[in-house]
């Protein structure tokens, strides 16, 4: 797994519409949670969505934006997004290079683990947690990033994104 303090990989994917994405376009004058989850509609990726779905307007006051990736297709991220009112961004890893290239490829290679990473806009891991099956870990983990960012807001600023 990318360690804290390491330059995030740079990597351009397919969103849920289909338009490439790159991590210097998304880091674009703000800070990223970036998550990686195994795969939509599963109890527990669905569940993991739906908490970052819920804490999304406190994210964004933050000046922080949330993306998910995962090895599904475009179309797949679509219908998940729409079926659970998801704001944010879906990232199709097909081929799985981005879930390689930051080390959280399932063991054999079968699979995604969960793990969730906060990159500041130079691109650089500030902070990140691998929890697999312990999802509460990962909301915690936001809600975390949430509150730093906060602090780091000077009063009376909106932040960006909002």
């Amino acid at each position: 797994m990318i360690r804290n303090g390491e330059k995030a990989p740079e990597f351009t994917l397919p969103d849920h519409e289909g338009r490439e994405r790159s991590l210097s376009d998304l880091l674009d004058g703000e800070a990223l949670i970036l998550y990686f989850y195994p795969a939509d509609f599963t109890p527990g990726c669905t569940k993991e969505a739906c908490d970052l779905r819920d804490l999304h307007t406190q994210i964004l006051g933050a000046g922080l934006k949330v993306v998910g990736v995962s090895p599904q297709s475009p179309e797949s991220h679509q219908r998940f997004r729409e079926q659970y009112s998801l704001p944010f961004t879906l990232l199709s890893d097909e081929r799985k290079a981005v879930i390689r290239a930051f080390d959280v490829d399932g063991p054999l290679g079968i699979g995604v683990r969960r793990a969730t990473f906060l990159i500041d806009r130079g691109g650089v891991v500030r902070d990140s947690v691998l929890a697999d099956l312990r999802i509460g870990r990962h909301l915690a983990f936001v809600e975390n990033a949430v509150a730093l960012a906060r602090e780091r807001v000077p009063a009376g600023r909106k932040p960006q994104g909002s």
